[in-house]
C-alpha cells in the first residue's frame, strides 16, 4: 500500500478495466494540519442523517436495539467504482516525464498535458503492442508518446500519430482500436484524483459529483505538510487502524498526548471510552471521542481526525 504522508506546514485500461478486483494494492495519503501560533478553533459542521444516532461505551454490554442504525442502512450498497480517488500529490509530480501508478489494482499513467494545462490519468497501456505509456515521453507537441513504436496520444486518449502509417494512406489513427483508455480526472487540495471507470458517460462526471472537499486544506490559517509512503498491507488494515483509538495509549506509548483517565489501570493509562456516533451509513461517519476529539470517515478513503489535546494547538490530521 501507497500512503501520501504529510507531518504539518505549508500545504499546502480499458472501459471493462472497473471490473478487476479491488485492493490488490492500495493507496493511500495523508496529510497533517496545525493552527498557527495564534489559537483558533476548528468548528466542524454536524450533517443530518437518516440513520439514527447513538451512543455507546466500550465497556457497555452492548448498544440497545432502539439504539441500532437503520437495517436498510447498513444493507445499503456501496459503489466501489463510483468514487473519486486520489492519486498522488501534485508536489510528487514532474510535468516533463509521465509517472506510473497503481490505484484500486489498476495500472496508471499520470501525464501533464500542457495543451489542456491539466493533469491527465490514462490506462497504462499503449493499445498498439500493449507496452506501458509510463515508460514513453512528452513530445515536443505536449502528447504522450509510447517509447516501443512511436504512437502519440493526446489529453483526451485519441491517437494522434502513428509514424509507420503513410501519408497518403487511410486514417488508421483515428481509428477507436488506437485510443488509450482515459479516466475522468480533476485536481483538488493539490492532489490527482481520477475517476475508476472509463466508459463515456462519466466523461463530465466532475460536473455531477466532486471529490469530498475538506476546507481545512484550502483554509490559509492553516499549514500545511504533505508526503507519500509506502505501506506494508492492505487498505482495510490501514483504515482499521486509524480509526480505532483504543491502540494509541499502547501502539503509541509516549507520542500521543490525551487527557488523563479517571481511573488508570496500568502505565499506559488505556480505559474505557465514551463514543457518540452523530452520523452513519454507507457513506461513512462521524463520531465524538471523548478523549480524542472529532473524527469523521468519509467513503471510501478518507479519515479525518480533530482534537485539542490539553493546552496544544488543534490539529487535523487527514489520511487519504
Amino acid at each position: 500500500m501507497e500512503a501520501l504522508f504529510a507531518p504539518s506546514v505549508h500545504i499546502s485500461a480499458s472501459s471493462t478495466s472497473h471490473n478487476k478486483t479491488p485492493f490488490t494494492k492500495s493507496r493511500v495519503s495523508f496529510s497533517h494540519l496545525k493552527l498557527p501560533v495564534l489559537p483558533m478553533l476548528l468548528t466542524l459542521g454536524k450533517t443530518t442523517s437518516k440513520s439514527h444516532s447513538f451512543t455507546t461505551k466500550t465497556s457497555s454490554a452492548a448498544v440497545s436495539a432502539e439504539e441500532e442504525p437503520d437495517t436498510a442502512k447498513k444493507e445499503e450498497k456501496f459503489e466501489w467504482y463510483a468514487q473519486w480517488y486520489p492519486v498522488m500529490p501534485v508536489c510528487d509530480l514532474d510535468k516533463r516525464v509521465p509517472h506510473a501508478k497503481k490505484v484500486m489494482g489498476l495500472d496508471l499513467v499520470v501525464w501533464w498535458d500542457r495543451n489542456e494545462s491539466e493533469w491527465k490519468v490514462f490506462d497504462d497501456t499503449c493499445p498498439h503492442r500493449l507496452a506501458p505509456l509510463s515508460e514513453g515521453r512528452i513530445d515536443q507537441w505536449g502528447r504522450l508518446q509510447c517509447s516501443y513504436h512511436g504512437w502519440c496520444f493526446n489529453g483526451s486518449g485519441n491517437c494522434k500519430l502513428i509514424p509507420q502509417a503513410p501519408p497518403d494512406g487511410p486514417p488508421v489513427h483515428t481509428s477507436m482500436k488506437a485510443c488509450v483508455a482515459a479516466y475522468p480526472s480533476t485536481v483538488q487540495h493539490d492532489i490527482v484524483w481520477f475517476w475508476p471507470n472509463t466508459d463515456p458517460k462519466h466523461k463530465d462526471i466532475i460536473t455531477r459529483k466532486q471529490p469530498p472537499f475538506i476546507p481545512e486544506l484550502d483554509d490559509p490559517s492553516f499549514t500545511k505538510y504533505m508526503g507519500n509512503r509506502d505501506l506494508p498491507y492492505g487498505y482495510d488494515v490501514l483504515i482499521e487502524n486509524l480509526l480505532d483509538p483504543a491502540h494509541l495509549p499502547y501502539a503509541h506509548y509516549g507520542l500521543v498526548t490525551a487527557p488523563e483517565q479517571e481511573v488508570k489501570s496500568d502505565r499506559e493509562g488505556g480505559g474505557p471510552m465514551d463514543l457518540s456516533v452523530k452520523k452513519l451509513d454507507s457513506q461513512g461517519f462521524f463520531e465524538n471521542q471523548d478523549l480524542f476529539g472529532d473524527t469523521k470517515f468519509i467513503a471510501p478513503c478518507i479519515s479525518y481526525a480533530s482534537s485539542s489535546p490539553g493546552d496544544a494547538p488543534e490539529k487535523v490530521s487527514i489520511y487519504y
